[in-house]
């Protein structure tokens, strides 16, 4: 048998623990070992019967005097009771609904018992963790246990597949763990003082101390840290190899546009722009993520940096996620950029538009449509996409905002200098790849360049992960609100307040505003299994949540519009419409013909509605902090103040703590430190659809630990760029490569 057996291929191993395995994600038996725990418990307490306390957490190993079942009339369920003797005296065990024990732990067999001391009559163990001795039990030792008298782990699972199993699969398969190779270069692993690979992967499953386990984590962290640093690393070496179109900084423009601006910029925003704009200034491509809060005033910033590049006569291409986020940043751009003689272009799906500022008396541009969205300055015009792609290949429009349209369609730029992605996250590294590799010719013809690249995002991330992910970007930070800016008021909301909110909602209306309603799903499913379409919170803590009492949005939607506000108009808006239903429904919605939007989580992201005052979030506790602190961004756009009410069912501390964090937060970056200290990285990431490793074992609020990580990575890179020196290292690098997508 080989690491890299395939489960199917292994004889222990059922069929049917076969398919539960690959739910998990376990495909072959070194992922068995790479299946982590999420947390132990400590049975190392091993004391005589005589000497337990009640509550005291104990294990106790002796011999079963007698077993019996019993079945309960009045709730119709199995008791196991077992007596177990030792040499100083007798305790009683009791099992619900488990009468298999009587079969397995036959009378006269010796075994250990782990949990809790409780007491009604006597002392007794109310469904302690088992297993048989196979020796005398006076001899038993740590390391022939599995289930008790240790560290015992426990894992994430799935259902059928509890941690007892993985445990026994771990176990028994151990003596593999030396088949795998460990690539971590030898002077790393002393000067970090690191274990080998193999003892940290037996001390991870079954350590023999807390001292062991942090250990072994601390390898295992490092290596998954390891990897991505000189994956992001790597990146920005290869990036930093090529060329880009040099954009002379020109101040006086920049200057006289800051000052016709209609409000003044904030000391990040000008912070940000002074790093963009030395940035293009260089033959070197920028690679940069303007990282700010929700409303911070990114999209002005981004403006800045398209105007020096359009009247370089260079070409800028911004690239929204939706249809609807295009056309926003058209009219916004647009108007910030009016009287500017720049020629700005909207190529989404559905739409070719084209706003011909350089000449605004034009007679041949003043005919056709209203502008789209309403105030946009200068000539409008629909253009048929054919006509609007030769005004790109010419150099004619200098500025394309658009959706993926803008790889899909057949677009080819004369001189494009720089390209603008939006929310970056919501785009698949194909995507991504596709506009940076958009080849430019230079003026003598001998050489190509690439486009300086800015990103975008208005998710606020915790330093540590930034370093982390984020390792090929230079990063710009807007921490400042524009002047102005009203503070949204936030409310936790009770069940018995339910009434009184919807009341204030129906006033609000009434005075011709508008409310958002957000939802964790879409429908009720079956089999406890999460119809999520947007934000997939499948697993908690490793098991399947209760997900009986989670607002559905079909649910929500008949429920306000049939019985709540059965006079009023609402819609409803979830990920699995098709992109021009979504919209239309949006469009609506900006328009002022819905009164409600009864919503999953895609408007999570950049949808400016200036009408809409409230945000009432349903099943508040099923969200991240960063994940709430963006619907909330979605109101507090106009000049009416705004609130936001969380709903929420659970009554539990941790909900309250993380909830109680949206109030008193002063701002989002402050927020997603906080939901990454409650939560942990694990649950801050949520699920895989992050595209990192499984980084549970990885402290991501270490940011001692990621410091040391990359500057071993630096250092390495700077030794052996290519890794030759390094083979092992760099297949793991490769195999890590095909599995992250950083997104």
């Amino acid at each position: 048998m080989y690491i890299d057996s395939p489960i199917q291929s292994i004889g222990r191993i059922s069929p049917a623990y076969q398919k539960r395995l690959l739910k998990l994600g376990i495909k072959n038996l070194r992922d068995i070992f790479f299946h982590f725990p999420r947390r132990y418990d400590d049975f190392s307490n091993i004391v005589p019967i005589a000497q337990l306390c009640l509550n005291e957490t104990a294990t106790i190993q002796g011999r079963i005097a007698e077993i019996k079942n019993i079945k309960t009339w009045r709730k119709r369920i199995y008791i196991t009771e077992a007596f177990v003797q030792d040499s100083t005296g007798t305790i009683r065990a009791v099992w619900f609904n488990q009468p298999f024990l009587a079969d397995t732990l036959k009378e006269d067999s010796l075994v250990s018992l782990s949990g809790k001391v409780s007491l009604d009559d006597d002392l007794y163990f109310s469904n302690p963790a088992y297993e048989k001795l196979t020796t005398n039990y006076k001899l038993q030792t740590t390391n022939q246990l599995r289930h008790t008298g240790r560290l015992v782990p426990v894992y994430p699972e799935t259902a059928g597949l509890s941690s007892r199993y993985l445990r026994y699969l771990i176990q028994i398969f151990s003596p593999n763990i030396s088949q795998i190779k460990d690539w971590l270069p030898p002077e790393i692993k002393k000067s970090q003082r690191l274990l080998d690979i193999d003892v940290a992967l037996r001390q991870i499953h079954f350590p023999a101390s807390t001292k062991a386990i942090q250990q072994a984590r601390r390898r295992l962290a490092f290596d998954e840290l390891f990897l991505i640093q000189l994956f992001t690393l790597k990146q920005k070496l290869n990036w930093q190899k090529e060329s880009s179109l040099k954009i002379s900084f020109n101040e006086p423009l920049i200057k006289d546009f800051v000052a016709s601006l209609p409000f003044k910029l904030t000391d990040a925003q000008r912070r940000s722009a002074w790093e963009i704009l030395q940035d293009l200034a260089k033959t070197r491509p920028m690679n940069r993520l303007l990282e700010g809060d929700v409303g911070s005033g990114k999209t002005v910033v981004a403006a800045i940096a398209a105007l020096e590049a359009a009247q370089s006569d260079l070409q800028v291409a911004l690239m929204a996620p939706t249809e609807i986020l295009a056309q926003q940043h058209f009219k916004t751009i647009t108007n910030l950029l009016a009287g500017q003689n720049i020629t700005i272009g909207l190529l989404t799906g559905s739409e070719a538009v084209v706003i011909d500022n350089t000449n605004p008396l034009s007679p041949s541009l003043r005919e056709g449509n209203p502008p789209p969205l309403g105030g946009v300055g200068g000539d409008f015009k629909k253009l048929k996409k054919l006509n609007l792609l030769e005004s790109i290949s010419s150099g004619q429009i200098k500025i394309l905002i658009g959706t993926h349209a803008l790889i899909q369609e057949k677009v080819s730029f004369d001189k494009l200098a720089l390209v603008i992605l939006d929310e970056q996250h919501r785009f698949g590294v194909e995507q991504r790849a596709a506009l940076q590799k958009l080849v430019v010719n230079m003026e003598d013809g001998s050489k190509t360049s690439i486009p300086h690249l800015l990103s975008m995002t208005a998710t606020p991330i915790p330093r540590s992960l930034a370093l982390t992910i984020y390792g090929d970007l230079d990063i710009s930070i807007l921490d400042e609100m524009p002047v102005g800016r009203q503070k949204i008021i936030t409310e936790i909301i009770a069940p018995q307040n339910r009434q009184r909110t919807y009341e204030f909602i129906r006033q609000e209306i009434k005075q011709g505003q508008q409310v958002f309603v957000i939802c964790p799903r879409i429908e009720i499913a079956n089999n406890h299994e999460l119809a999520t379409n947007d934000t997939d919170i499948r697993e908690i803590r490793g098991s399947f949540v209760d997900i009986s009492d989670v607002k559905a949005v079909k649910e929500e939607y008949k429920k306000l519009s049939q019985k709540i506000f059965p006079d009023l108009k609402i819609g409803m808006l979830h990920g699995k419409m098709k992109p021009k239903e979504k919209d239309q429904i949006m469009r609506n919605f900006k328009d002022g013909q819905t009164d409600i939007l009864v919503s999953t989580s895609v408007v999570e992201v950049g949808i400016d509605i200036p009408n809409a005052t409230v945000m009432m979030i349903e099943g508040a506790e099923r969200f991240g902090l960063a994940q709430l602190h963006q619907f909330r961004g979605r109101v507090g756009r106009g000049a009416h103040q705004s609130h936001c009410f969380l709903f929420t069912e659970s009554s539990s501390a941790k909900t309250s703590q993380r909830l109680k964090a949206m109030i008193s937060a002063k701002n989002g970056f402050e927020l997603a430190e906080k939901d990454l200290a409650i939560r942990g990285p694990g649950e801050f990431f949520g699920t895989r659809q992050s595209g990192l490793p499984d980084l549970s074992m990885a402290s991501l609020a270490d940011i001692d630990l990621i410091k040391q990580v990359r500057l071993e990575a630096i250092k390495l890179l700077q030794k052996d760029p290519a890794l030759k020196n390094y083979p092992l290292l760099g297949q793991e690098l490769k195999k890590f490569q095909k599995t992250i997508h950083l997104e």
